[in-house]
């Protein structure tokens, strides 16, 4: 089945900008990144920047996200998968890189949440951005969320 991504959340002002693969179906549903209560992201986030972001209805997030100047999107502007998993990832469409010099002109650093999304690391350091691949935030992934916090955490703080 195509899954379609959501629009960038990006403005004039981002400087960091998180890239995930592709809204899971929950996500799709909701019609919100990160939408999968299990999923560790607005935890992750929240701890870095100092609020609680999971207690936060979704517009408040995404706006307290761009007051602290982070942006989302994902790699892929579609693609047919069953299920959530990243693995089952076919016949994907990359979104265009490329707009994000003129939506995002004081973007510096790429990050990528999770392996999938990181395969494509090098599309945007060949475009001069810092970039940097995490753990990903997903209930899927067995690691701690207090090592995934570390990592996520230095990355934040370059």
């Amino acid at each position: 089945m195509k899954k379609q991504g959501f629009p960038a959340i990006v403005d004039e002002n981002t400087e960091i900008l998180i890239l995930g693969s592709l809204p899971g179906d929950i996500s799709i549903r909701k019609h919100q990144y990160y939408g999968h209560p299990g999923n560790d992201f607005w935890r992750l986030l929240g701890s870095i920047i100092g609020e609680d972001l999971q207690s936060m209805d979704y517009q408040n997030r995404l706006e307290t996200l761009k007051h602290n100047k982070i942006g989302l999107w994902d790699v892929f502007k579609a693609g047919k998968r069953q299920g959530s998993e990243d693995t089952k990832i076919k016949d994907e469409e990359i979104n265009q890189f490329s707009m994000l010099k003129d939506m995002a002109p004081n973007l510096k650093l790429v990050l990528f949440n999770g392996k999938k999304s990181g395969e494509y690391e090098p599309i945007l350091k060949v475009m001069g951005y810092e970039t940097k691949v995490l753990p990903s935030s997903s209930g899927a992934n067995r690691r701690s969320l207090q090592s995934r916090k570390s990592e996520w955490d230095a990355a934040f703080k370059r």
